[in-house]
């Protein structure tokens, strides 16, 4: 099955349109985040998301912690699934489910040994998707993703062959290590940020280079 296509970052909307032209059927808005890139405003996100058409998915990538903060992000953006990119409490993703019932879950796990994989299954029966990415939550000033590092793709390959829910692939990404990404882990989907990117814009050569393979 050829894997899901998410790119992440996108500042507006042309950004929007190139990522959906070229066979993303998912796409990352990032909000308030402690590091990395890829950051607009609540409005702008609101603004991208309300123009995009079904079935594409806008992800909210949200760094809030407490249910009743993520369902305030929710409301001021309006997206159609919620990216929680730190670790919450297993009572968060139960007020969300009653708050938003509609609204997709996924949460990242950023990958880094064997408890990734713990945490991983756990997180599983709460959400609708995991996403695998390379941050690291535990320094002084939060990586919470777009680091455009990879991480041990045989943790990601435990984890994927553990839970019964799709997951995505994300972190350091690249037209040039994508189809191993791919074959190693075998993931629903890919996250793609700065592999596709220059200079911190969308570049149209990579990305259609990287959708070449990863589409074959």
């Amino acid at each position: 099955m050829r894997p899901r296509v998410k790119i992440c970052c996108i500042c507006s909307l042309g950004e929007a349109k190139i990522a959906i032209e070229f066979g993303a059927s998912a796409l990352g808005l990032v909000g308030e985040m402690p590091s990395g890139p890829g950051v607009i405003d609540d409005e702008l996100i609101f603004e991208i998301a309300k123009k995009i058409p079904p079935p594409i998915a806008t992800f909210l990538l949200t760094s809030e912690a407490s249910a009743v903060n993520i369902i305030e992000h929710h409301k001021r953006t309006r997206t159609n699934t919620i990216q929680i990119v730190d670790s919450v409490s297993e009572s968060t993703y139960t007020q969300l489910r009653e708050e938003l019932p509609n609204i997709k879950l996924v949460q990242v796990i950023h990958v880094s040994d064997n408890n990734s994989v713990d945490d991983a299954i756990r997180v599983s029966n709460y959400v609708d998707a995991i996403l695998l990415d390379s941050g690291n939550p535990n320094l002084a000033v939060k990586e919470l993703g777009g680091t455009g590092r990879t991480h041990n793709w045989k943790l990601s390959k435990v984890i994927r062959e553990s839970i019964n829910i799709p997951v995505f692939l994300a972190g350091g990404i690249t037209p040039e290590n994508v189809r191993r990404a791919i074959d190693e882990v075998l993931p629903f989907g890919i996250d793609l940020c700065s592999g596709v990117r220059t200079n911190g814009k969308l570049d149209k050569n990579k990305l259609e280079a990287l959708m070449k393979t990863a589409l074959a």
